[in-house]
């Protein structure tokens, strides 16, 4: 009897051992440190296989990012509440980085010029998009959208720079008060 172990074949299945691949690799190196040939090697894949399939390896990060969580839960439940969720998450956020390893390396490489445009493309496509839809469009859904994010964007770089921070009720009250600000029509 054969012992070997064997690995799901097919488009699909070589697909899905890049992007696992990927995700490992991004998540304990960062963008910069990886290569498309440690991303093959590690999916047991053709190199041309990541270009194929992704384009580049910026195209394979922007891959791996659409498989992480969004704040889109946030915007489930009644319409009067969206500001306290979003400021008892953005309170988590000034004590926690994001538990995601991807999102812990797109805070890493943000500044990569390859990193830039895929981050700015999941910002609108995983958040300003959606919370504009849940805004219900208008002339300024995309302003006040554009405001939120920009909270947000804000906590994760001063967490970044300053360090973590344990959030007190009051800094939740006064989060709900901006997002309620940002909020309104």
């Amino acid at each position: 009897m054969n012992a070997e172990v064997t690995r799901p074949r097919g488009r699909e299945a070589t697909r899905e051992r890049i992007l696992q691949a990927a995700r490992t690799l991004f998540g304990e190196h960062g963008y910069e440190q990886v290569t498309i040939r440690m991303i093959a090697a590690a999916a047991d894949a053709n190199i041309a296989l990541v270009g194929r399939y992704f384009g580049s390896k910026a195209g394979l990060f922007g891959a791996v990012l659409e498989g992480e969580p969004t704040i889109s839960a946030l915007f489930k439940g009644p319409a009067e509440e969206l500001a306290r969720r979003l400021a008892v998450y953005a309170a988590e956020r000034m004590q926690h980085p994001p538990d995601s390893p991807i999102l812990r390396a797109l805070e890493r490489s943000a500044r990569h010029p390859e990193v830039e445009e895929v981050a700015r493309e999941r910002l609108i496509a995983a958040v300003l998009n959606p919370l504009q839809a849940q805004l219900g469009g208008g002339p300024d859904a995309l302003a006040r959208a554009r405001m939120v994010a920009a909270v947000f964007l804000g906590i994760g770089a001063l967490r970044r720079r300053v360090g973590p921070e344990t959030p007190t009720p009051a800094d939740v009250d006064r989060l709900t008060a901006i997002f309620q600000a940002c909020l309104a029509k």
